[in-house]
C-alpha cells in the first residue's frame, strides 16, 4: 500500500504536478515539526490533540490516508483521555510517507 495515494493528491491538487510537489514539501515540514510535540508527554494533551488535528488534515490534503487515519485516532484519545495514543504507529506512517516524498523527488 503506497503511502500517499496519487488519486487524492491527483484530486486535491487538480493534477498540478508543481503544486503537488509544493504541498508535499508542506506536508512534509508539518509532520517533522509536529510529530516530535505530539509525542512528547510534557505538552499538554489538549496541545497535542491540537497537533493531530492539524496533521490529520494536512495528511487529507496529500492523500496520506493512513497518516489521517492515526492522526485522527490520535485527536481522538488525546481529546477524550482514553487509551493508547498511538504515536509508534503514527510515527511509522509518518516516516513511510516522507520516504515516498523523498523517492518521488530523487
Amino acid at each position: 500500500m503506497q503511502a500517499i495515494d496519487p488519486a487524492e493528491l491527483d484530486a486535491q491538487t487538480g493534477g498540478d504536478a508543481d503544486l503537488a510537489r509544493e504541498v508535499l514539501d508542506l506536508f512534509a515540514g508539518q509532520c517533522r515539526s509536529i510529530l516530535p510535540r505530539l509525542a512528547d508527554p510534557a505538552v499538554p494533551r489538549d496541545a497535542r490533540a491540537d497537533l493531530a488535528h492539524t496533521l490529520k488534515g494536512s495528511a487529507a490534503g496529500v492523500g496520506a490516508v493512513r497518516v489521517r487515519a492515526l492522526a485522527d485516532a490520535a485527536e481522538a484519545r488525546l481529546r477524550d483521555g482514553t487509551g493508547p495514543v498511538p504515536v509508534d504507529d503514527l510515527a511509522d506512517a509518518v516516516a513511510q510517507a516522507l520516504a515516498e516524498i523523498a523517492e518521488a523527488r530523487a
